[in-house]
């Protein structure tokens, strides 16, 4: 699947249309690999943390999830794509999956359970948070989501309308990508853009606006974008794991001691399900809906 011209309607306007690559090659600028097997839990929580305060994303290896059970769900969302699709307005099809791909679907999501909850559990040692009951457990992954995304291949990629800069509003995604590429990361210096370079086996974790918002700021839900193939088509799949809907996300009172300056909330009390609300009101534009969560300062 593919065209041979691009179709006006998918074209950026000028102003929309990021300078990205510069760093795609650039082998001293890369978000961190972290091989969960050939570490000690503690020097593996501290790679785990720092990473998602500096980068706010990083990549796993090694993780547990068996290789086949990735590529089984790679190959039938791909095989889906030549199926049923829905197009949207971008230069993306998100597919409307079929009793055909269940099998991978349901084996992906529960292998991914041990992974998803020891991620959260590091980060939450993170912010020195060392139990997590029943309602802490519905409020950091009270929910999950999973899309089946395609990317066909684009005469011209850089000018097509395809994911926009964004962050995501779940507290993590857990991607899933084939070997095509195509995601770009803001650099810490907020100018540039950094390729995630696909690793065979890997995972890509990324913080979500709902883990800034309960870590008061600590962990960085950074912006990211994904940029089209002129020759291959692309495959990714994200895990979206989130509070439930009507959990009140706010900066978790355990870390919070007001008589530290640094540490008093920058948060308001939202209700999840309003903040989903307010993401999906706008189109894609950077780190624009945290702000509806942030305390505004009216001295």
């Amino acid at each position: 699947m593919g065209v041979a011209s691009l179709p006006k309607r998918y074209i950026k306007p000028l102003e929309k249309r990021d300078k990205i690559g510069l760093k795609k090659d650039h082998v001293d600028v890369s978000i961190s690999v972290i091989d969960m097997s050939n570490l000690d839990e503690k020097e593996m929580e501290t790679l785990i943390c720092n990473a998602a305060e500096k980068w706010g994303f990083f990549e796993i290896i090694n993780h547990g999830i068996p290789l086949k059970v990735l590529e089984d769900v790679k190959v039938a969302t791909y095989c889906q794509s030549q199926g049923t699709v829905k197009l949207h307005r971008t230069y993306i099809l998100t597919l409307i999956f079929s009793l055909n791909v269940k099998d991978e679907l349901l084996e992906y999501i529960k292998s991914s359970e041990v992974v998803t909850k020891h991620l959260v559990k590091v980060l939450m040692k993170g912010l020195k948070i060392h139990e997590i009951n029943e309602k802490k457990e519905s409020l950091l992954m009270g929910s999950k989501r999973i899309n089946l995304n395609y990317y066909p291949k684009c005469p011209k990629p850089e000018l097509a309308i395809g994911v926009g800069r964004h962050s995501d509003i779940s507290k993590l995604t857990i991607l899933l990508q084939n070997d095509v590429g195509g995601l770009y990361v803001r650099g810490i210096n907020g100018e540039s853009w950094v390729h995630v370079p696909p690793i065979k086996g890997a995972l890509i974790i990324n913080v979500g606006d709902a883990l800034q918002i309960l870590s008061n700021g600590k962990y960085k839900s950074v912006e990211h974008l994904v940029v089209g193939n002129g020759l291959r088509n692309r495959v990714s799949i994200p895990i979206f794991v989130g509070p439930t809907p009507n959990s009140i996300i706010a900066p978790l009172q355990d870390m919070l001691n007001e008589e530290e300056e640094h540490n008093k909330p920058i948060y308001k009390e939202v209700l999840y399900l309003d903040y989903v609300k307010h993401f999906h009101q706008k189109a894609h534009d950077g780190k624009a809906t945290i702000e509806f969560a942030k305390i505004s300062n009216t001295n």
